[in-house]
């Protein structure tokens, strides 16, 4: 069952002891209790210990302390992320893949900010911008064109993203006990009429799950994709290259 938006009442602060940064702190707190879906003023108010107009002095209305709060997960998101290197770029680009979508699945939190809500204010998403130019760039030394390295990275982007987005629906829909968790659930596999389906799926695949298997295997698939690029642009060089006389 989903859990109730609740808050556990605080000893009340005096007037005016109460800053944005408290603010925030407390919001991600109350959060981890009830979810960023009924994270509310009041409730809030409640769990710091102030009445809701010190929190609507600093925050005007709800959209803008998810807004401060997003800006702060997507700082810590940035500098628990490792680096994409060119003289390495398979290994971490792979890396930093896994580390995206570990990040985000053992935090509910940081998925629901960044990923599902997706409102960033200008400065938290120049800082996510510059990030990617970065990992751009590296892939771009490694050897891919610039339109090349662009879409790789997007498509390793987009895979991560997917994947812990649909995961953390399933998650929801579990704990509201609305729909079916998975594609598979609305499906009638049998061995008479699917043999291949209930052949793959009684070995533990599952069709359209994000989960670690399904996501490996896309990740591979991108990444080998690229390698292929590198090594035509290396064979073409080659071609091209003047011969010594």
């Amino acid at each position: 069952m989903a859990r109730q938006a609740t808050a556990e009442k605080r000893q009340r602060r005096e007037r005016g002891s109460i800053n944005p940064d408290d603010i925030i702190n407390g919001a991600f707190e109350l959060a981890e209790q009830v979810g960023i879906d009924n994270l509310s003023m009041p409730l809030l108010g409640k769990h710091l210990g102030v009445g809701v107009t010190s929190i609507y002095w600093y925050f005007r209305k709800k959209d803008e302390l998810l807004n401060a709060m997003t800006d702060r997960a997507l700082r810590q998101y940035v500098f628990a992320t490792p680096y994409v290197e060119a003289r390495d770029w398979r290994e971490t680009l792979r890396n930093h893949a896994r580390t995206m979508r570990k990040t985000f699945v053992g935090n509910p939190i940081l998925c629901d900010l960044i990923l599902i809500r997706s409102a960033l204010s200008p400065r938290a998403a120049k800082l996510g911008v510059q990030e990617v130019e970065k990992a751009i760039a590296s892939l771009v030394e490694a050897g891919l064109s610039p339109e090349e390295a662009f879409d790789t990275y997007s498509a390793v982007s987009v895979h991560v993203r997917g994947s812990v987005v649909l995961q953390r629906l399933r998650e929801k829909n579990m704990a509201a006990n609305e729909g079916p968790a998975d594609i598979e659930d609305t499906m009638t596999i049998d061995a008479e009429s699917t043999p291949l389906l209930a052949l793959v799926t009684e070995k533990g695949h599952h069709i359209g799950a994000a989960d670690e298997r399904n996501f490996e295997f896309g990740l591979e698939c991108i990444l080998g994709h690229a390698e292929r690029l590198i090594e035509a642009h290396k064979k073409g060089a080659k071609k091209t290259a003047p011969r010594k006389r």
